[in-house]
């Protein structure tokens, strides 16, 4: 297996998610994306991992896959799955339970594989970086978005890797759709693609790549038989998804600022 350069934005995007793979109480297995988040604060700078509340909630038993390091860099191919007891019990779910996230610490993971001599290799997303209502505002009402994740289960095996997916918003950023801290993207989004960090492009004063972190994919709109649209969790699996419904390519994104709300609510429990 060879290391990796990771030397760009756009390959840094590619090690800011984590496969999740769980086992639900059907005994079907799903698949679903997490992400690192960098958050600095007065007592200095924690590190989590973010992903969907619905993701975690009901499972019987789940894992988290890395991508293993050597001297710094990606060891191409080389994962690690870190299986986690009481899956559901080691995430705090967002305090507003009609918001669909949950985080847990990273520190803990990073010591269970040092314990086994494995140096684990991520690129965390700064909570610096997170789209601000401010910047919102500036924004057109059609901006361009990626999102990373592994849609319908798939991803590149053989080296490790997510899959690159680009869209456009379909409500403008700078609003709430339906009055919530959320906004709409048309792109194909799939089971598996819940918790997918999602990007802006925006301008860099050096001029090289830039994005804002503007949230995370929680859901997808199907149309049913009777023709009514309504927004569903997307799917840990294809066997979730809804018999005789459609999905019409809007996705549902959980703005970022939930999640910086979400990493403050731990914090101040479990942070003193």
């Amino acid at each position: 297996m060879k290391t990796w350069a990771v030397d760009t934005a756009f390959k840094r995007l590619l090690f800011h998610t984590l496969r999740v793979d769980t086992v639900l109480q059907d005994g079907s297995s799903g698949t679903g994306t997490a992400f690192v988040l960098a958050h600095t604060h007065a007592r200095g700078r924690s590190l989590f991992v973010v992903t969907n509340r619905h993701l975690v909630e009901g499972v019987v038993s789940g894992a988290l896959v890395f991508t293993i390091a050597r001297e710094g860099q990606p060891v191409l191919g080389s994962r690690f799955e870190l299986r986690i007891e009481d899956f559901p019990d080691a995430w705090m779910a967002h305090p507003d339970a009609a918001v669909d996230l949950a985080i847990m610490p990273l520190q803990p993971l990073l010591d269970a594989a040092q314990a086994q001599g494995v140096s684990l290799y991520w690129q965390a997303i700064d909570s610096q970086d997170a789209l601000a209502e401010g910047d919102a505002r500036w924004l057109d009402a059609l901006e361009d978005v990626l999102f990373v994740g592994y849609p319908s289960g798939v991803w590149d095996q053989v080296n490790g890797m997510p899959i690159l997916r680009r869209g456009i918003t379909a409500t403008p950023p700078g609003l709430d759709f339906e009055g919530r801290q959320e906004f709409l993207i048309d792109a194909a989004v799939y089971p598996g693609s819940s918790g997918s960090p999602v990007f802006i492009p925006k301008p860099s004063p050096q001029g090289g790549r830039a994005f804002w972190f503007a949230g995370v994919v929680a859901a997808v709109f199907y149309r049913e038989e009777a023709q009514r649209l309504v927004p569903v969790p997307v799917p840990a699996s294809q066997t979730q998804a809804g018999v005789g419904s459609e999905m019409i390519d809007l996705g549902l994104v959980v703005k970022a600022s939930e999640v910086r709300e979400l990493v403050q609510a731990y914090l101040s429990r479990w942070i003193s």
